[in-house]
């Protein structure tokens, strides 16, 4: 990241609170992203890109894509993940701030409670109208699920094929 030390300073002098929402599972992120950047392309819905929807209808539609992952880089890009991670935790470990992760808000929605105390806001039921896209275990999600567990299988990534939306 370019200029974190001028952004974790303006940060700190101008009061900001930074909430970081980050995926556990590194897998279902890398796949996550690639359909969207296939939506973004393709338009499947009538001819708009939507990275989130409002009716299982649109849902189920975006769901059907399933990409090919290309397994050469895929351990790349989950180090590649991972560091940023780490490293934005790092630059900005200054700052007041939050770590929140996607599966522990889909798992546990009393995490919200959490971010409305962080935030100093009084407490109130969240709603969201977003539908789940990809909701399905992780091999029904691409096209090559066998070979994502050759290789991933005996690495440090391994737990990602097991530890589906798995709270910590």
């Amino acid at each position: 990241m370019q200029n974190h030390e001028a952004i974790a300073e303006y940060f700190n002098a101008k009061g900001v609170s930074v909430i970081f929402l980050f995926r556990r599972n590194l897998l279902r992120r890398r796949i996550s992203i690639l359909a969207n950047a296939y939506d973004q392309s393709a338009k499947p819905l009538n001819g708009k890109h939507k990275s989130h929807v409002h009716s299982p209808d649109e849902a189920k539609i975006l769901a059907s894509y399933k990409p090919k992952i290309n397994t050469t880089l895929l351990i790349p890009e989950l180090k590649q993940a991972d560091n940023m991670v780490k490293q934005a935790l790092e630059y900005f470990n200054s700052t007041r701030h939050i770590v929140l992760y996607y599966e522990d808000i889909i798992k546990n929605h009393t995490v919200l409670n959490d971010v409305q105390d962080f935030l100093r806001i009084p407490r109130m039921e969240l709603k969201s109208r977003q539908v789940k896209i990809h909701k399905g275990p992780l091999h029904e999600q691409v096209e090559n699920w066998g070979d994502i567990q050759k290789v991933l299988n005996g690495t440090p990534y391994e737990h990602f094929l097991h530890e589906d939306y798995k709270v910590s």
